[in-house]
């Protein structure tokens, strides 16, 4: 693809999806990256641990691509950078805190010593051949957020990074409206922003609000208080710190990731805390129930987190007992929804008082996206020729689309993309560009991308209908069969129940070796059809299930 003088803007992640954010954009002989998230599988990928960009377009131009510019340190926008390092190693930027969380995850896959990191701030510009960025403060559910402004010679292109219009942080920098209102005075020709929840009307409450609430139940609970959250979410973290400082409470910290984000944000000087609030989990019995707090991972009922296993009773220190408070700080991502009503009700088992939802209903949590009157805001701020919507599901992005026709951007000029769409600019005008590859690259324990579409099939066979394995003996010489064959269920019936069935199969394997001839005998791959395809029919026409049938062939 000759880019010679028009600009590239594409999605590789993040459109038509809530997850794996990562755009790019390109000019001539330079690519510049944004994000590289991941995302979790649903229950169509068995065994599939994680969901990362395809960057096969980036491997194809590598000697083009100049940085990876990171918006903030979430999952969704920094998951799939360790995979996207082990096959093309190019400078990262981010803020303090992104890095410090881009450091943990490549520490864990051995890529920290050989990657490049480079630390910006909202002063901050990075040179990229002929793309110059530099950015703008936003605020969003995680600190040290950043929006980009790009200036290319086919003009400027600002990319949002997550955001919401919160004039009254918990702590921190506020939105610089200013800095955004200048961006557009110089002129925005494209304009890529969030949708997360272009469908919201109104404005997203303050994270404040959620503290005073938090405060609230810390000091009616009777006992302990347990209190799930995103670990990222720093703001909401220092607001227990500050509810368990206030009530007298010593705070526990569960799970990995809440450890390793407290410790890191604690050092930046992100998280304020005395000396002598943390405690051990073992440490709990020295002191009476009203006077402990436990902050634990968890808040979207994954099996493995601390909150699933105290909700099972599998806490090898801590237990939840009847009358406790557990409060869960965090609205459901959509998917989780089965995973944390399993939670909830496992709560409601051992006692507890369990305090959920989000919204005003108990004001717990609030979303760190921008509704839709933000999302207005930003595009009269930006006041851009050409938006295009990402972050989002289809509806989202559909939604977001109307909103720009209402404060005047017109809908021909508005693009909905899908991931592998570009948007060319050439003298001044947008189009829709050639395609590039795009999907999702799937992560099964240490590996990526080797787990394909016949992988998956028979994953989703053998958890739908089991296997049956056929080992049989053959002769060397005679090509004979030396023992009766042997017939193995897994999955498919318990085979004392089922004896009748499983002598039926037996005939079936006889019948049909029976038929075979001498000449037959020696081409193994005509033998294990034959049964595969014999057997199949028959278990079908008995049962109307399909089992994944392996023929094992032995010769002695």
């Amino acid at each position: 693809m000759h880019a010679d003088n028009r600009l590239l803007i594409a999605a590789l992640g993040g459109v038509n999806e809530i997850g794996k954010n990562m755009y790019f954009i390109q000019y001539d002989q330079d690519i510049v990256v944004i994000d590289c998230g991941s995302k979790f599988p649903d229950e169509n990928l068995p065994g599939i641990d994680l969901i990362v960009p395809d960057v096969t377009y980036l491997l194809e131009n590598q000697d083009k691509v100049r940085a990876l510019i990171v918006t903030h340190g979430h999952e969704d926008h920094i998951g799939g950078i360790p995979y996207l390092l082990k096959q093309i190693n190019i400078p990262v930027y981010g803020t303090k805190l992104t890095i410090e969380l881009i450091k943990i995850k490549l520490r864990e896959h051995n890529l920290l010593r050989d990657a490049e990191l480079h630390l910006i701030d909202a002063d901050s510009t990075v040179q990229a051949g002929t793309i110059q960025a530099s950015f703008f403060t936003t605020v969003h559910s995680i600190p040290d957020c950043l929006g980009i402004f790009f200036q290319t010679p086919e003009g400027n292109v600002v990319h949002t990074g997550d955001f919401k219009f919160d004039m009254s942080p918990v702590s921190g920098p506020f939105p610089d409206l200013h800095r955004m209102a200048e961006i557009g005075k110089q002129g925005v020709k494209v304009l890529l922003s969030e949708s997360t929840n272009a469908e919201r009307p109104g404005f997203t409450p303050s994270e404040r609000l959620v503290g005073g609430h938090i405060l609230d139940a810390f000091a009616r609970a009777k006992q302990q208080v347990f209190i799930s959250t995103f670990a990222s979410n720093v703001n909401r973290v220092q607001q227990v710190i500050d509810a368990a400082v206030e009530t007298g409470r010593k705070l526990v910290l569960l799970g990995r990731s809440m450890i390793n984000v407290v410790s890191v944000a604690k050092e930046l000087g992100f998280l304020h805390m005395p000396e002598d609030l943390l405690i051990e989990a073992g440490e709990t019995e020295r002191f009476p129930a009203e006077e402990i707090a436990i902050l634990c991972t968890g808040s979207q009922g994954e099996p493995m987190a601390a909150l699933s296993r105290l909700a099972n009773s599998l806490h090898p220190r801590i237990e939840i007992l009847p009358g406790d408070t557990v409060i869960i700080a965090a609205g459901a991502i959509p998917g989780n929804e089965r995973n944390l009503s399993q939670v909830i009700d496992n709560l409601y088992v051992l006692g507890a008082n369990v305090i959920y939802g989000s919204g005003s209903t108990t004001g717990m949590h609030v979303s760190g996206h921008g509704s839709q009157e933000e999302l207005k805001l930003m595009m009269t701020l930006m006041k851009p020729e050409y938006l295009i919507p990402i972050h989002g599901e289809f509806r989202m992005l559909y939604q977001h689309r109307q909103l720009a026709e209402s404060v005047g951007i017109p809908m021909e000029n508005v693009f909905i993309v899908h991931n592998g769409d570009t948007i060319q600019i050439e003298e001044g005008r947008a189009s829709l560009g050639p395609k590039v590859p795009a999907g999702n690259s799937l992560v099964d324990g240490l590996v990526t991308g080797d787990v394909g579409n016949i992988v998956l099939r028979d994953r989703k066979k053998l958890s739908s209908d089991g296997m049956l394995i056929i080992v049989m003996t053959l002769s060397k010489n005679e090509k004979q069969m030396l023992a009766t064959p042997e017939v193995i269920s897994r999955g498919f019936v318990y085979v004392k129940d089922s004896e009748e069935l499983m002598r039926q199969i037996h005939d079936t394997i006889m019948s049909t070796v029976n038929e075979l001839t001498e000449i037959e005998m020696s081409q193994w791959g005509l033998i294990k059809q034959m049964l595969k395809d014999d057997v199949g029919r028959f278990i079908y026409g008995q049962t109307k299930r399909r089992p994944m049938i392996l023929p094992i062939i032995i010769e002695v």
